[in-house]
């Protein structure tokens, strides 16, 4: 496998973040460009680009330190970044990861900065220990968070907030929902030991493995026995309580976990509703995987109603709305460094709209399940007394936060009533 080729391109994916891309998009890109890439070279890419993004703080702190001056090449300090990653992070030989990173680096410009990086990553051998130790003493290196997000954590969540910040430096657990019209947690957990993959039941329909695997792995995956989903996304369709009979709205229901849990939990129809086609798609196979003929998708933008509503209110509405995903950056880590302090009034700006406009859909008596991803309260609790003084017909059942910890994201729900 050539290790270069996996190094060079991560480093390619963290100038990119650096410049304001998304990760995601990033790697997909990369992916396209370089269609000949092994498994292994792909799994390399996929563990250097995103555990370069999880201990950024960590990375440029330890890097700053053995500099009389900041790097002005953002491919030399991206090429460097992703070596200290590989050096520090995982098993890779180090001599290996040294010898690859600088050649690559001898390809920059004029080879003007070959002995500059050997010299670096060869003092990093020699001093790891004590440049780790250093990241102790930053907060951003300590936390892998930029200032403002720690501030605003300790600030929101006193008591929480270093469970938070240890949290969504981890890696995300895989967790599994076992579709309980095929059996539950103890049922699969036998199919999984015959299959020696170890596991233990957080509920009585949720697993989580000890390590993550392919899907193809998962017995059942392919028949729609078992679906991928957090422990914390688990708990949407739970608070909306889906009903035999009842027409239920899914907006902004990519990639279609809830959707299918929906379905699941209750003979019901539900309209499964987002604005994007590629992604809708994914909703449609996910249904189609677990067997279920009661769902329809559409694709629209939901605050457009003449675009997709048919003029007959729906019973229950989960509004999984768009928001900063601050609750899942140890999933997408590049969110934490892509954030900006204002960004969770905007959104919940943005939000505002969408949830006014689902609210005329939806029949008196009815309840709608406003869902985010996010720790931030101004998209949370915040939107949610603006959204009841704005509508004096609706009555709020529960709301719930849910922190990041080792089962779970972090995730907020408020259930309303309409009168």
């Amino acid at each position: 496998m050539s290790m270069a080729l996996a190094q060079k391109l991560a480093a390619d994916s963290i100038e990119a973040v650096a410049e304001g891309r998304n990760l995601q998009d990033v790697l997909a890109q990369i992916r396209t460009a370089h269609p000949d890439l092994t498994a292994q070279e792909n799994g390399a890419l996929q563990d250097i680009a995103y555990g370069c993004q999880r201990y950024l703080g960590s990375l440029k702190h330890m890097l700053a330190q053995m500099l009389k001056k900041p790097i002005g090449n953002p491919q030399l300090e991206s090429l460097l970044l992703a070596a200290l990653y590989q050096l520090h992070y995982t098993r890779n030989a180090p001599h290996a990861v040294v010898n690859e990173a600088v050649e690559s680096i001898a390809k920059i410009g004029r080879g003007q900065y070959r002995s500059f990086a050997n010299a670096v990553l060869r003092r990093f051998l020699r001093e790891r220990d004590k440049l780790a130790a250093s990241c102790k003493k930053d907060d951003v290196a300590k936390h892998n968070l930029p200032l403002w997000w720690v501030a605003y954590l300790k600030n929101h969540y006193p008591k929480h907030w270093h469970n938070i910040t240890a949290a969504l430096q981890s890696h995300p657990p895989m967790t599994l929902r076992v579709n309980r019209r095929h059996g539950n947690a103890e049922s699969y957990l036998e199919k999984l030991a015959a299959e020696g993959i170890a596991a233990k039941a957080l509920d009585e329909y949720a697993v989580t493995l000890e390590e993550a695997v392919p899907v193809n792995r998962l017995p059942g995956f392919s028949d729609g026995i078992v679906s991928v989903q957090d422990f914390g996304a688990q708990q949407a369709a739970y608070l909306l309580n889906p009903k035999d009979g009842e027409r239920i709205l899914d907006a902004c229901a990519a990639p279609g976990g809830k959707t299918g849990h929906i379905l699941e939990l209750a003979d019901c129809r539900v309209t499964a509703l987002d604005i994007d086609a590629g992604r809708l798609k994914r909703v449609e196979d996910n249904i189609a995987r677990l067997g279920f003929q009661t769902a329809s998708a559409a694709c629209a933008d939901a605050r457009d109603l003449a675009a997709w509503y048919d003029g007959k209110p729906f019973d229950a509405i989960l509004a999984d709305v768009p928001c900063t995903a601050s609750g899942v950056a140890r999933r997408n880590p590049d969110v934490k460094w892509l954030r900006r302090p204002t960004d969770a009034a905007k959104t919940a700006r943005q939000q505002e709209a969408l949830l006014d406009a689902l609210w005329q859909v939806l029949k008196s008596g009815g309840r709608m399940l406003i869902a985010t991803c996010s720790v931030f309260v101004e998209e949370n609790d915040g939107q949610l007394q603006k959204f009841l003084s704005r509508h004096n017909d609706a009555e709020p059942i529960e709301s719930r936060v849910l922190l990041p910890n080792k089962h779970q994201d972090g995730f907020y729900y408020a259930l309303i009533q309409k009168h």
